[in-house]
């Protein structure tokens, strides 16, 4: 969308508070607060395992690229005009994935699988790691995808010239929630780029309390916006060019490091 001859990227980041192991339950609450959001977006962005929670019960919630989960954010992507971007539990051949999907009206446009497991939530015990970076290119603008625990390893996450947003989406624990704010800062301002934190709310099944705290970070590393505790839907407007003037302005990244990074 080009608005006064910028290349604006309006997101909307859906903060709600996950009903354990309910994936009906979550996809009617969530359509609700869409519902009543009424504000146009380019793209609508889900918590990690937004329909389940963050359960280690991988067998049972599991679903592939027909269930209930995705063909509903195929649904929500065709009926908004906009691209769906959240987190599933992905099974196939005895193996489960922590899996982001990015949808747009046309359909399925790929899926990142998380790639550092947490294991103090032994989720390395029930999960397999993902093997791959991804980015999104969308209307213009480059797109990194991370989830959650991902945020903690900055190598992984390194801007290589290559994207223009950062975006973590999460089951944060609110034990280590000034862990998230700082951290979602750093990303910002190490890679020189916006990093959009969506996270949930309130008591999973383990007993875990959850404070939101989805944030837009801009790359200076200032909170442009941010949602408190409660369930909601915070709507922002990223401007590629201010992102590009300020590279330019101060160009960090041509003084970056060459590194590889080992996958297997």
């Amino acid at each position: 969308m080009t608005l006064e001859g910028r290349n604006i990227l309006s997101v909307s980041l859906i903060q709600t508070d996950i009903v354990w192991e309910n994936i009906e339950a979550n996809l009617c609450h969530i359509e609700n607060l869409i519902e009543a959001h009424r504000k146009p977006s380019h793209i609508y962005i889900l918590p990690e395992t937004f329909s389940t929670g963050f359960t280690m019960r991988t067998e049972p919630f599991s679903e592939n690229e027909c269930g209930q989960s995705v063909q509903w954010m195929k649904k929500q992507a065709a009926k908004l005009g906009a691209m769906m971007i959240g987190g599933i539990i992905y099974g196939s051949d005895g193996r489960f994935f922590n899996r982001l999907y990015w949808i747009t009206p046309s359909g399925i446009e790929g899926h990142y699988d998380k790639r550092h497991l947490f294991r103090m939530g032994r989720e390395q015990e029930h999960y397999s790691p993902g093997k791959e970076r991804k980015i999104i290119s969308y209307r213009g603008f480059n797109i990194l995808p991370q989830i959650c625990y991902d945020i903690r390893f900055p190598v992984f996450s390194r801007n290589r010239n290559d994207y223009d947003v950062i975006i973590y989406i999460a089951n944060w624990p609110s034990a280590r929630q000034p862990v998230w704010n700082l951290l979602l800062k750093a990303r910002a301002v190490e890679n020189q780029c916006y990093v959009l934190g969506v996270n949930r709310t309130g008591r999973d099944g383990e007993g875990i309390d959850h404070e939101g705290g989805t944030s837009v970070i801009n790359p200076m590393g200032e909170k442009l916006a941010g949602l408190g505790n409660q369930p909601g839907i915070l709507y922002h407007e990223i401007d590629l060019k201010e992102i590009w003037h300020f590279r330019n302005k101060f160009p960090v990244l041509i003084d970056a490091d060459n590194f590889m990074i080992d996958l297997n």
